[in-house]
């Protein structure tokens, strides 16, 4: 407990953030978690992620023989970004990103492993860590476990964050609404892991226009908490503009088809069978690409072996129980039945079969193809989705909210999607793990730090 007996730490948000609260509480402090959501461990943005966590030099690497280091991890994220995240954030994440990964499966138990089945665009190496299943739900659900088993950790659900009050020395107390009324909790240290802006559509609108029309798949409660207290401390921003989307949430069920699809060899079409950019270039971007060429609605298009390869994923076993991937023995029965031009499917199918054989070249600028497609053919509707934001509030090496001079807000830090994060601005930063890499990490340095002032 603090002084004044409260918790030391006062965790905002029961997604990322537990790891903030498992750190802490190993690290012997005393931890308040709140929640707004009774059904977060199914229903916030990390329950919906694929899992991915990178971890740059990490063990598993070492094992499967890849040669990766933070500073290549580094140059992957300047890359991707064209050099315009914030290069000592990502150095500060990329940094702690092994020693991420190896504290949750060494302290933690989460039964990590590295996926070598496929490569995810812009990383150029394998590096990305997940549990069984691929399902961010089994990964937030073992934490959660975790959590509740430590005697230090507390959680109040549901609960809502109302505000942050600062004295002279930083933070030293929050306000919390619940069911029962409203209280002033003493705490000397706030993380803010409430997630970013998406559900705000007004505020999406004004920062991430081109998203705006796209299907919003996250927590309605990602409404900008955050960044609105953050602000009213003096907090700075960055890198609102940035957002991950993705071009492949299956309808009607919104589950999600997976980006492995594409890199296994799969391509999209608009309803005039045709193919309208590089889906390679990465999920994230494509969804735009999607509302703007194809008015939103497209067909992914696979063969057996796709299928099967993708099988290892929790969340396309979900899509296709649910019944959205459509067979067909013929091409032209195929895009008869899901309502896709048939002359046109039949052309593409067949320049897809020619790129992959090397034949031709693709003018819409796509290199890899795993393989041409053969044999029976189905077609997945999907419609491009914004899944959250990676921009908020600018936080320092340590997580601290800084304002405007880059002076840290002492006690307050931010993690995931309620800082900034490491995705440049745009979509076409995003890499496979930017969204969780910022919430595990931003949370275990938070924890650190605050550990480290008591």
């Amino acid at each position: 407990m603090n002084a004044d007996g409260g918790p030391d730490l006062v965790v905002a948000g029961a997604g990322g953030g537990l790891a903030a609260a498992l750190r802490a509480a190993s690290l012997g402090l005393d931890v308040l978690v709140v929640e707004t959501n009774e059904h977060f461990a199914v229903g916030n943005n990390t329950a919906m992620s694929t899992a991915m966590i990178p971890g740059a030099g990490s063990r598993w690497q070492r094992d499967a023989g890849v040669d990766d280091s933070a500073e290549t991890f580094v140059g992957d994220i300047m890359a991707k970004t064209h050099d315009e995240a914030d290069s000592a954030l990502a150095t500060t994440l990329a940094g702690v990103s092994a020693e991420l990964v190896e504290w949750l499966a060494d302290e933690v138990g989460m039964p990590l492993s590295l996926v070598t089945d496929f490569d995810y665009p812009g990383h150029s190496r394998t590096r990305c860590h997940t549990v069984p299943g691929r399902s961010g739900r089994s990964m937030l659900s073992h934490l959660v476990r975790e959590a509740r088993r430590h005697p230090r950790i507390d959680f109040l659900v549901p609960a809502h964050l109302d505000d942050v009050l600062v004295g002279e020395s930083g933070v030293r107390a929050v306000v919390v609404s619940t069911p029962g009324g409203t209280e002033e909790i003493p705490t000397d240290a706030v993380l803010l892991a409430t997630n970013g802006f998406a559900a705000n559509r007004d505020l999406v609108a004004q920062h991430a226009p081109e998203i705006a029309d796209a299907v919003y798949h996250g927590s309605e409660a990602s409404r900008g908490d955050a960044l609105s207290i953050g602000t009213r401390l003096g907090g700075a921003t960055a890198y609102l503009d940035a957002y991950q989307g993705h071009a492949a949430l299956a309808m009607p069920a919104a589950t999600l088809t997976g980006w492995a699809t594409v890199m296994h060899g799969a391509f999209l079409v608009d309803r005039h069978g045709r193919r309208f950019g590089d889906e390679t270039t990465g999920y994230s971007e494509y969804a735009a690409a999607v509302l703007q060429h194809a008015d939103g609605q497209a067909w992914i298009i696979l063969d057996a072996r796709i299928d099967e390869a993708c099988s290892v994923f929790q969340d396309y076993l979900d899509t296709r129980a649910s019944g959205a991937v459509k067979w067909a023995d013929t091409t032209r029965e195929l895009a008869e039945q899901v309502g896709i031009d048939a002359d046109g499917l039949e052309q593409t199918l067949a320049q897809t079969q020619r790129m992959a054989r090397g034949d031709v070249k693709d003018e819409l600028g796509r290199t890899s193809w795993e393989q041409e497609l053969t044999g029976r053919l189905a077609a997945v509707a999907v419609r491009p989705a914004l899944f959250h934001t990676q921009g908020g509030l600018r936080v320092d090496e340590h997580a601290r909210v800084v304002d405007e001079s880059a002076t840290p807000i002492a006690g307050l830090y931010a993690a995931g999607g309620a800082a900034m994060g490491i995705s440049g601005h745009g979509a076409g930063g995003y890499l496979a793990g930017n969204g969780l890499l910022p919430a595990l990490g931003l949370s275990y340095l938070a924890a650190n730090h605050v550990a480290a002032g008591r």
